[in-house]
């Protein structure tokens, strides 16, 4: 695979930190731009940031200049991919005037999570979504567009849906989540309303929740989505826990199933060597998407949270549910594959797709003029 330039919008913010420690290695794509708010731009990043991350700041990274985070006063350094981690009142404004300006815009944003022409992608779930950024207006005219990945508990709560939707379908869903602090970014929830408590409310949380999983386990036809018809409630807390979204899941299928055929399905589902794909090796892709552990009492933060590279949603204590037919409880990592490494993967399936070949299309920047509708 080409070794691509790539730019990070966010930089200096806890998942940009994540973005650039994920990256610094990465075959594929190298990082050559980074920028910040207007209090950053013109230092460098080890001015700009305090590193909070247990690796250490990359030296090449610490000596880069932080860039203002427009597109217009980037010129000809600006590459056509860019990652962005910025808030979402941020994003509604930047993440259309990139795309407008020919590039690739994959965020971990929710801004455009929803919009009817905008991917909201997993590529273990959903990877022919991709296909509707072709139906973007930007991407018509400069070759740019715009790659959502999903909200943190999304992320972790799609992988084993999708394997009972595929083999048994899903009637209906009812999740309670347990946040870690590091989902609400840094410096997250102050320290005396969090610590020996739980705050049985995250702002819009809920919503994105029930509103994504519909759109990633729905359908398109390449112009726009059908979403899925299935009951979905969910209840969201943040609990004193650095990082991993711990949920429970009780699910309703429209098919009977077996403690051992749902077992079997989690473990079989390996959708990116399969559909085509055969072969396939993305660098961030876990082996596994949905990893079983066995015992009454996990999966837990402290020892199930790295699995797959942080990549992996583990799942445990299948059992059946009262109400509705199973439940279960899993734990996904919030700022690796809830953010920055979710983004990272959606890259590596755009690459493969051929979605980074720009050749028939303006050079960056030269449409910044024109009007753009994402």
């Amino acid at each position: 695979m080409e070794r691509r330039n790539v730019g990070i919008l966010g930089a200096t913010g806890a998942v940009g930190q994540r973005f650039i420690q994920l990256l610094a290695d990465h075959p594929w794509f190298n990082i050559t731009w980074l920028a910040a708010s207007a209090r950053s731009a013109g230092k460098t990043y080890a001015e700009a940031c305090q590193w909070r991350l247990d690796t250490p700041l990359p030296a090449h990274i610490a000596q880069m200049v932080l860039q203002p985070n427009v597109p217009e006063d980037a010129g000809a350094d600006l590459p056509r991919i860019i990652f962005s981690s910025v808030d979402s009142p941020i994003a509604k404004d930047l993440e259309p005037r990139f795309a407008a300006a020919g590039c690739a815009v994959i965020s971990n944003s929710s801004a455009f999570r929803m919009a009817p022409d905008v991917p909201l992608v997993v590529p273990e779930v959903n990877a022919d979504h991709l296909e509707v950024i072709e139906s973007q207006p930007t991407r018509k005219r400069t070759g740019g567009f715009l790659v959502t990945n999903p909200n943190c508990c999304a992320i972790g709560l799609i992988l084993p849906l999708k394997a009972l939707e595929d083999h048994f379908g899903i009637e209906k869903l009812f999740v309670t989540t347990m946040q870690a602090v590091s989902g609400a970014g840094y410096p997250g929830v102050p320290s005396l309303d969090i610590l020996g408590n739980v705050i049985p409310y995250i702002k819009s949380e809920e919503e994105k929740l029930q509103e994504e999983i519909a759109k990633l386990l729905g359908t398109t036809d390449g112009k726009g989505f059908q979403l899925l018809d299935a009951t979905v409630s969910a209840m969201c807390n943040r609990v004193p826990v650095l990082e991993g979204h711990t949920e429970c899941v009780s699910i309703k299928l429209r098919k009977p199933a077996t403690h051992e055929q749902i077992l079997a399905a989690w473990h079989s589902f390996q959708p990116l060597h399969g559909k085509g794909l055969d072969g396939l090796h993305l660098p961030s892709a876990p082996e596994f998407p949905v990893e079983y552990v066995h015992g009454d009492a996990r999966p837990q933060p402290r020892l199930d949270l790295m699995r797959g590279n942080g990549m992996a949603t583990t799942v445990g204590r299948l059992r059946p549910c009262t109400i509705f037919d199973w439940k279960f409880t899993l734990l996904s990592h919030n700022t690796i594959r809830g953010a920055a490494g979710a983004a990272i993967l959606n890259a590596e399936i755009l690459a493969v797709l051929g979605k980074f070949d720009f050749r028939k299309f303006p050079p960056v920047n030269s449409a910044l003029s024109e009007a753009v509708t994402v």
